[in-house]
């Protein structure tokens, strides 16, 4: 009886991982690479056949001519395999210094900004690798990655204008800009020597 049980055990567990452990995984991976071969990949982003970067990564940013994303707490910054948040709490006092210290220096680097820092440019995403920011936030940066550029807050602000994405499907999430594609467009918009120069300056800030 027990013999029995035991192999009527063992058959249904190598049939759950032939299915769970195998078969699902490869039938949904060639489909995946067979309809959005690009997300499959990893939507990897690339200027000239260099690659700059992930659209679905955030990366730092600290240069005035580029606009900067939400600060990271996974592993050293942006680390996909280290993906996660500080789990320091409201009451932490490491987390309220580290974040009066981001305040002073935006500040200090954006004194032409309109109104206060935008939370999200202060506080890191859950996973630490949102690449995205609102769009009141990338506006908020216009005034200094316009004097660095050395060209109208106009300009600037057209191009982040032209670099929000509206909610997924209509409805689901809200507007956003996502900072490396908005960092493109400057380097491919704002004179030969930016176009020139986009895959190193972006790999350098990475």
């Amino acid at each position: 009886m027990i013999a029995s049980e035991l192999k009527v055990a063992a058959r249904m567990t190598v049939v759950t991982l032939a299915l769970t452990g195998l078969a699902y995984p490869l039938a949904v991976t060639a489909l995946c690479q067979a309809l959005f071969p690009w997300r499959a990949a990893g939507s990897v982003i690339d200027v000239a056949g260099r690659v700059v970067g992930s659209e679905l990564i955030g990366q730092r940013f600290t240069r005035p001519e580029y606009f900067h994303g939400r600060p990271s707490a996974a592993g050293a910054g942006y680390d996909a395999t280290a993906s996660g948040g500080s789990n320091l709490g409201p009451t932490s006092a490491k987390l309220r210094e580290r974040i009066a210290a981001d305040q002073a220096r935006l500040v200090a680097a954006n004194p032409q900004a309109p109104g206060p820092v935008p939370a999200e440019l202060l506080l890191a995403s859950a996973s630490g690798l949102d690449p995205h920011v609102r769009p009141e936030a990338a506006a908020w940066q216009v005034p200094r990655v316009a004097a660095a550029r050395g060209v109208p807050s106009t300009v600037v602000q057209a191009l982040v204008v032209r670099a929000v994405e509206p909610r997924t499907f209509g409805f689901l999430g809200e507007p956003r800009v996502n900072v490396l594609k908005l960092n493109l467009a400057l380097d491919a918009a704002l004179g030969a020597r930016s176009r020139a120069t986009a895959g190193s300056r972006l790999s350098a800030e990475r």
